[in-house]
């Protein structure tokens, strides 16, 4: 049933009046912050300094709010000074803050930004400078990476030391790396540590202030710059946890809790989603709220936010994720990879879908026309420049009607990105190529568009930042723009008064929340000990002053035990991904040996749903007249009639694919087109060769198969398939006419389109046959020495299935229906099986007047019944339901079995 029929009931009972909310109380967060700030106003009193000349720095900024609200109940215990709050900050909010006095930080030269649009660019740089211009493609993700690492710790120097710092510690890491085998990582932590230690950052200009007071609130890790702050500072101050860290060497945290967490283990990740959701639906309608969702798996969290969304639920999403993965980013690359000089079709088709400078039904009906004639390549498109340019009115180019013009067009716009030049001269292209689209008016009036195009300074005169950057081509251009994109975070905008608070687990300390629903327990999203960043060794992690394993593992269950403590926690991990057992985290794990805790129901409510049986449908088709009839489709209808009415009279049919797999029917339509170009051109030669001159004929064939591979648009490697099988299928096939034209028979025609008016059906609609015959040929009568036709169909597909079709005549429609085209009253029909290892060999049709004469009567008596109103029920049986195009309408697959 409808996930969100689960909980409408429930999320009608929320409180939605913002003005109605109020501040969560949270006893044991309250003590936290009390307890602090009466550290720090009894430090103030001892040293006799006033609130207003104290900074406090925080760990991160969500906290600020919180610590002047601790402070302000605190405070009115220091006499007069109730009214005075002390700075409460981050690093980098007092960075921003002190923009205003000292001017911007502006980044300069190869100062590390933090930045992929840069650092990218300058990584490359440092590594081409450094003589590794070969591998600077390969090294730069990764030196770029190790530099990051080493951020914090470099900005945590002070700016008249860090080279200093930077030259000690490059000498001592070098030795650790001094191995040929070992040459490419100490180059890139060379390079990287003399990055960051030459890299001036917008909190240098903290180490300039002068408070009076400097206390440092700390989290679950150490930040380095907050200490340097306060040792560069050399006044009163004091350091102070805001939670007493947890001893890796005593006991585990989960045995001297007193809360009782929530366990849910769930199916795989929808079901996890569904259970988080709901357990969310069910805090909120009992007034707890905002509820903590943690974001330790992201594309989980989304998914849960995918499924609050509907039910009015507001959120505030503090994490926020990819650029590259919103609309705008997938729109722009779709243009850049659109603009490939060996852009396939459904790439080009792709981006002109995104770009409203072009109408969606002039797309369409060009699409239509490319995957009829089978274009996959837009380069093997014909040049309809000058052609649309020199005359507009001489349109359509048969087989071209609405291409054309597109076509021209488009192409004008891809030639805007073309070529080599400098990335400035790249952005100031892709900015008029997306203006030109209408594109840059989508992305203008998006959130995340307009964030995009800050990223890649899109904005006029914005591209001059860039001016230091390289040539380069396209390719490049584009990994570029991917890169940046990835590498950069968009958060939607937040509402005022959030009910569900997205967050990282590291930033639930000190928060006020009302509960916390905690996703993604499993032992690949929450592992014991994370992942440190960068390329490090465990020494050189020492070296280099950056937190170690141990260090992470420590803070990471800090964070578990203070989650564990919440009142309403709720924690949920799936059992299964992508067919794989999945085991809870180590954390987990943990908790369950620890205490005797069950797992608890299911938040999801049940209800009973009325049974609806799904039966076959059965439609009438009178009001959809079908004029004209092929064989496929008569065969559709003896088949399955809904099948019919589905694809024929509805017109209901999968778009072409034009990147799919060459297979058997690709190489059967080569070979059609080979065969008929070879007897075609057999038949305007004066004196072609005999079945005698093999060699002639050999090179004929092979002539023909040539024009058929580029007719059809195939590339040398697509055609290798066929290249494998074709000498021994050409031999069969010369071997097979040679007997066959010694029996006098003469080819005649090939790839021969028929239509054969029948008459009126009593209805009084016409209806008329059509196809397209493979091949006529004039053969002996037998018995006498008449001339008669001969319809012949070619056939790849395995000896038995055609075999088959010869068994059953009655059944199989394919011979008897082309003979339905011919006038003729005296006819042969066969199908030639023309095998990759098999001799090529006829398998004919007997008596095919007869199965003729029959096909026509029973094709009026079924079309008149239907005209009549007679139901086209889907049959659900035989092979065809097994890649039926329909099989998804007709609900097979749902039916209720009687």
């Amino acid at each position: 049933m409808p996930f969100k029929e689960f909980f409408m009931s429930s999320i009608l009972s929320i409180h939605a009046d913002r003005h109605a909310q109020h501040a969560v109380v949270d006893p044991a967060v309250s003590a936290l912050w009390c307890s602090a700030m009466r550290q720090i106003a009894s430090a103030l009193r001892e040293h006799q300094i006033h609130p207003s000349h104290a900074v406090v720095l925080l760990p991160y900024a969500q906290l600020i709010g919180r610590a002047e609200h601790a402070w302000a109940e605190v405070a009115a215990e220091g006499p007069g000074q109730a009214c005075f709050l002390p700075r409460f900050e981050t690093t980098m909010n007092w960075a921003s803050s002190a923009s205003g006095t000292l001017g911007f930080f502006t980044p300069a030269g190869d100062d590390l930004r933090m930045e992929v649009a840069f650092d990218t660019l300058t990584a490359a740089s440092l590594l081409q400078r450094a003589g590794q211009s070969g591998h600077q493609e390969a090294l730069a993700g990764r030196l770029t990476e190790a530099a990051w690492s080493l951020a914090r710790v470099a900005a945590a120097q002070h700016p008249d030391q860090r080279a200093g710092w930077g030259a000690g510690l490059a000498a001592q890491l070098l030795e650790q790396l001094d191995s040929p085998v070992l040459a490419l990582e100490a180059l890139v932590g060379g390079i990287a540590l003399a990055w960051v230690s030459n890299s001036a950052f917008a909190t240098d200009r903290l180490f300039s202030a002068q408070p009076r007071f400097f206390a440092v609130i700390e989290g679950f890790q150490v930040e380095p710059l907050s200490r340097s702050l306060q040792l560069n500072a050399a006044v009163a101050g004091l350091t102070l946890p805001l939670l007493q860290p947890v001893d890796s060497a005593a006991a585990p945290p989960e045995l001297t809790l007193l809360s009782q967490p929530m366990l849910h283990a769930s199916r795989d990740a929808e079901d996890e989603a569904q259970r988080a959701a709901a357990c969310i639906v069910g805090h909120l309608a009992a007034g707890r709220q905002p509820v903590a969702l943690i974001a330790q798996d992201r594309l989980l969290t989304r998914r849960i936010g995918a499924m609050l969304a509907p039910l009015g639920v507001r959120m505030r999403d503090e994490t926020g994720w990819k650029l590259s993965t919103t609309r705008a980013a997938a729109d722009v690359m779709s243009l850049l990879r659109a603009a490939a000089w060996d852009a396939s079709t459904d790439t080009v088709l792709d981006w002109l879908k995104c770009a409203p400078a072009w109408s969606a039904s002039q797309v369409g009906l060009a699409e239509s026309e490319l995957r009829k004639t089978g274009v996959r390549s837009w380069r093997a498109l014909p040049d309809f420049t000058a052609a649309v340019a020199a005359n507009p009115q001489a349109l359509p180019l048969s087989p071209w009607q609405h291409t054309p013009a597109l076509a021209a067009s488009v192409n004008a716009q891809r030639r805007l990105l073309s070529g080599t030049r400098p990335l400035s001269a790249w952005l100031r292209a892709l900015r008029a190529a997306l203006v030109q689209s209408a594109q840059w008016a989508v992305l203008a009036a998006d959130d995340a568009g307009q964030q995009l195009l800050d990223v890649l300074r899109l904005h006029e005169g914005a591209e001059t930042e860039f001016d230091f950057a390289p040539s380069m081509a396209l390719a490049a251009f584009t990994r570029w723009v991917d890169q940046a994109l990835e590498g950069s975070s968009y958060a939607p905008a937040h509402p005022a008064d959030e009910q569900v608070v997205l967050l990282p687990l590291a930033q639930l300390l000190g928060r006020a929340v009302a509960a916390v629903v905690f996703p993604g327990c499993d032992e690949v999203n929450l592992p014991m000990a994370p992942e440190p960043s960068g390329p490090w060794t465990p020494g050189q992690r020492a070296l280099l002053g950056l937190p170690s394993r141990q260090d992470l593992s420590d803070a990471n269950r800090n964070a578990w035990a203070y989650a564990l403590e919440r009142p309403y926690l709720e924690v949920l991990w799936r059992t299964s991904a992508n067919g794989e057992a999945v085991m809870p985290s180590a954390l987990v794990q943990t908790l369950l040996l620890a205490r005797a805790i069950g797992l608890a129901a299911d938040p999801r409510e049940r209800r009973t749903v009325a049974v609806a049986p799904t039966v076959p449908p059965q439609p009438v088709g009178q009001r959809l007249p079908y004029n004209r009839l092929s064989a496929s489709a008569y065969d559709d209808l003896r088949r399955c009639p809904y099948r019919f009415f589905a694809l024929r009279q509805l017109r209901l049919k999968d778009a072409d694919e034009l990147e799919s797999t060459l297979d058997k029917r690709d190489f059967g339509n080569w070979l059609h087109s080979t065969l008929s170009r070879f007897h075609d051109t057999l038949k305007t030669m004066s004196n072609p060769p005999t079945g005698h001159e093999h060699s002639a004929l050999v090179t004929l064939l092979n002539s023909a198969s040539r024009a058929a591979t580029a007719a059809l648009g195939l590339s040398d490697a697509e055609f290798l398939p066929f290249a494998a099988a074709w000498p021994q299928v050409r031999d069969g096939y010369l071997v097979w006419l040679a007997e066959h034209e010694a029996t006098g028979a003469r080819f005649t025609a090939s790839e021969i389109s028929r239509a054969l008016p029948l008459g009126k059906l009593p209805s009084g609609a016409g209806l008329t046959l059509i196809g397209h015959l493979d091949r006529l040929d004039q053969v002996q009568a037998s018995g006498d020495s008449t001339a008669q036709m001969l319809v012949i169909d070619y056939k790849t597909e395995p000896r038995t299935v055609t075999i088959e079709r010869i068994k059953n005549g009655s059944e199989d429609i394919q011979l008897a229906f082309y003979a339905a085209l011919m006038t003729e009253d005296t006819l042969a029909a066969a199908y030639v099986s023309v095998g990759e290892k098999e001799p090529t060999k006829t398998y004919a049709q007997g008596d095919i007047v007869a199965l003729r004469d029959a096909l026509i009567d029973g094709i009026l008596s079924d079309m008149s019944r239907i005209a009549d109103g007679a139901a086209l029920p889907a049959l659900g049986e035989g092979k065809v339901c097994n890649y039926c195009a329909a099989r998804g309408l007709c609900r097979k697959d749902f039916w209720t079995v009687q």
